[in-house]
């Protein structure tokens, strides 16, 4: 999760600038709480109405309708809540692993702000000011927004008004299925509908009787009001197409450079007039315009009745050609990209089929699982092209480039999962990062378009790719990637590099720790290290590296340093071994401004790190005075966790909707207390989702949260660097996982009756006498029966 109070992901920070970073969340932290004030003040009820937040989406309708499983897949799940702690997801239309990410940009009737929902829509918001191609999902960072459409019945001098203050609707006016999103108008009383293909987004807008209609290209728009430049829009009335480039500086664009993109818009009727404006304002008749601030404005003859305008945008990181290529090879008006879409959605959810459960848990299980392919995003062109991480074209060939990477995120439950459900976009995945390392240098932390944004910390490239060898998926120059795996885990960065890299790594390797007084956030970088070298070293190991395996291996024991066995925390230390006083392990990073308590560590307090040593949890386990004083400790960690979803303030206890210690319901499993595992396991399946805009306990960063649901209502939890899956307890009866040969059925005999104590668990017949099992044993199919209290389910 980035920093959702601080509003900026976490970025690595020389030290000569930390003090300046500290003046800098004081004053975002006190703009942040005037900001909660106003809108206390003014009534914005929508950061709390979880409770009726059904009553809205859906109840529009139109001819468009989902196929067989995407109905259970809710869109606006996870789209509002408290801003910034919310999942900052958007319901609008993509086709599975797209580059196009098409949907609408909302704004509030009171305070004007866009982007309180980081990917352009929240829910809270009252009004529409269009419908742009990109964003990230599910993130902290304000990044795309290029090219808003926006229908209209005035010429662009008032519909420019219009796009500041946008269009009121209601959220029972609107409707979204996956690939599939529709909002009336109902001030010009235009009906908007969207959908799209890989590359190309796919609008129809249909008009009432009455004035001309009007479509307005806003080819300089950026997601949250961000900085944007060298814009140039070209009309082609004889194609009916518009051309336009810009380049924008989004939260993490603006690290690397700014990305540009470009479009090509093809519209299904001729245009009756057209104009393009410039910082100098409109100009009719005009075909071209140049500058920070263009678009072009399309009318339409009025028809007697009403009538639909479709509107085609294809885009590309190279150039005006490529776009122009993306769009003639995704060919189809909006009712074939529609029913195309809607297929490739019903395969993709298709994946795991489940039985039981109730309608909301259904809801739920499915909405989760569409989230998971949102991201990462195609980068590559119809022709295999792709701007690298050098700023310079390349070609793919024999695989589709992905970029905007949410790594730390998505490392620990997102890629284990796509292992499964969708292996050959993981292979492809893997093969990106491969050649980001070649392309840029190193390998990347948090890829975003065609630059290294350098957010979080640590090395989770390595973990990732360790993880997708180690679950079956070999198809990648494994070596190329190991190699540069160990070029940033023995090396630092050089001044000036693209990529941060592993701050303070040489400390780290001298004293076995990062020093509080030489690295920032020490503890937290420590931690994560450990857990990257112990992935190479299993890599290494699987490659035949045995020397590399052993030494890396060793490494992963590195968390041991900053044990403090006095306080039974991990804390930091200085480089003469001394831990640092003073001490408060409640204190959380969002209320301490100074980071007297905790600037070595990140997005969380001590308590919650505490128990980031997933793949190591006996050797975490050892470190407490028993297995039951670790088992009791960490049950209080779950007992006084906040019991809401979605709370504006997470506590210092478990905080679901952020990472360090998403995985610590398993690792009772580790403490020989498998029922505690389960218990608090299926707590946090039924009280950290639900169904409304609200739906998640923080930021979905790319899937992270999401595919924590999948995994846990299937029974399994990935040991993230590793081939081991943790044994839960399945939310369903019966689940039916696609897999590399035969499906793998997942049974739960008797869950219905809710209990959570199980009698045995067995594969394919053979009780298994461990709480976990490996992707090997599961990946050509088989049965894992949960045998439970009660009469036995058939499989």
């Amino acid at each position: 999760m980035t920093s959702p109070i601080h509003g900026n992901p976490v970025r690595e920070t020389p030290p000569g600038k930390r003090r300046w970073r500290s003046l800098a969340r004081i004053a975002v932290l006190a703009g942040f709480w005037a900001l909660v004030a106003v809108a206390a003040a003014a009534g914005m009820v929508a950061w709390k109405y979880r409770s009726i937040v059904g009553a809205g989406p859906g109840r529009l309708e139109t001819a468009a309708q989902p196929g067989e499983l995407g109905r259970w897949m809710d869109p606006f799940i996870g789209t509002g809540g408290f801003p910034w702690m919310c999942g900052n997801n958007f319901p609008g239309a993509m086709a599975p692993f797209g580059m196009v990410r098409l949907g609408p940009e909302t704004t509030s009737l009171l305070l004007h702000r866009r982007a309180l929902n980081t990917s352009g829509y929240y829910y809270g918001d009252e009004r529409t000011i269009g419908f742009s191609h990109t964003r990230l999902n599910g993130t902290g960072a304000t990044d795309g927004g290029h090219f808003l459409v926006m229908p209209s019945l005035a010429p662009a001098p008032g519909a420019a008004a219009a796009r500041d203050a946008g269009e009121r609707f209601s959220h029972r006016d609107e409707k979204a299925f996956p690939g599939y999103y529709a909002v009336r108008l109902p001030g010009p009383g235009i009906l908007a509908e969207l959908t799209a293909t890989r590359r190309v987004g796919v609008h129809r807008y249909t008009f009432g009787t009455g004035p001309s209609p009007h479509i307005l290209l806003d080819v300089a728009n950026a997601l949250g009001g961000h900085r944007s430049r060298a814009g140039h829009v070209r009309v082609l009335p004889g194609a009916r197409e518009i051309e336009g480039t810009i380049q924008t500086f989004g939260t993490f664009a603006g690290r690397h450079g700014g990305v540009t993109v470009h479009c090509v818009a093809r519209c299904n009727r001729p245009f009756a007039g057209f104009a393009t404006w410039d910082a100098a304002g409109l100009v009719s008749g005009r075909a071209e315009a140049d500058g920070d601030a263009v678009g072009a404005d399309l009318s339409f003859a009025p028809g007697s009745g009403p009538q639909a305008v479709e509107l085609k945008v294809a885009i590309s990181c190279v150039g005006i050609a490529n776009a122009r290529a993306n769009l003639e090879a995704e060919p189809g008006d909006f009712d074939a990209a529609l029913a195309g879409t809607r297929r490739e959605w019903e395969g993709r959810l298709g994946s795991v089929r489940v039985e039981g459960g109730s309608e909301t848990e259904r809801r739920i299980f499915y909405t989760a699982l569409g989230r998971v392919f949102q991201m990462p995003t195609l980068f590559s062109d119809a022709d295999g092209r792709y701007v690298g991480l050098d700023h310079k074209v390349h070609v793919a060939e024999g695989f589709s480039y992905y970029t905007d990477l949410s790594l730390w995120d998505t490392f620990r439950t997102v890629h284990p999962l796509l292992c499964i459900v969708a292996p050959d976009e993981q292979r492809d995945i893997c093969r990106s990062l491969v050649r980001m390392s070649e392309d840029g240098g190193w390998l990347p932390r948090w890829p975003s378009g065609d630059g290294y944004s350098n957010s979080m910390l640590g090395t989770p490239a390595d973990v990732m790719l360790a993880d997708s060898y180690l679950r079956g998926i070999r198809d990648f120059d494994a070596e190329t990637a190991y190699r540069a795996m160990l070029r940033t885990a023995t090396n630092s960065t050089p001044p000036g590099s693209a990529f941060s890299g592993r701050s303070g790594v040489l400390d780290y390797i001298r004293h076995g720790y990062c020093p509080t007084e030489r690295v920032d956030h020490s503890v937290a970088r420590t931690l994560e290290y450990a857990w990257e070298d112990h992935a190479i070293g299993l890599l290494a190991e699987a490659l035949g590296h045995r020397d590399d395996a052993a030494r890396f291996k060793e490494r992963g024991q590195s968390y041991r340093k900053l044990w403090n066995p006095e306080t039974r925390y991990f804390q930091p230390r200085d480089a003469g071994g001394k831990f640092s006083r003073p001490f408060d392990p409640h204190k959380l990073t969002y209320f301490d401004s100074k980071g007297v308590y905790t600037k070595d560590y990140v997005e969380g307090s001590a308590l919650q790190w505490r128990w980031c040593v997933p793949h190591d949890g006996a050797g975490l386990v050892s470190l407490f005075p028993s297995r039951e004083a670790f088992a009791s400790e960490l049950d209080d960690f779950f007992r006084h966790a906040n019991a809401g979803v979605g709370e504006w303030h997470p506590g210092s206890h478990y905080w679901h909707g952020n990472q360090p210690d998403i995985h610590a319901a398993y690792l009772f499993n580790d403490a020989g207390r498998p029922d505690l595992t389960r218990k608090w396991a299926r707590w946090i399946l039924r009280t950290k989702y639900g169904t409304g805009h609200a739906g998640l306990d923080g930021n979905d960063d790319g899937g992270t949260l999401s595919a924590w649901y999948v995994f846990g209502a299937l029974g399994l939890y990935p040991v993230a660097g590793s081939d081991r899956y943790e044994l839960g307890l399945p939310l369903f009866a019966r689940a039916e996982v696609r897999m590399k040969g035969a499906p793998l059925v997942i049974v739960a005999d008797n869950v219905s009756a809710g209990s959570t104590e199980v009698r045995r668990v067995s594969f394919n017949g053979v009780p298994l006498e461990r709480h976990w099992i490996r992707h090997a044993e599961i990946e050509g199919g088989g049965i894992l029966r949960f045998e439970m209290e009660g009469p036995s389910a058939s499989p």
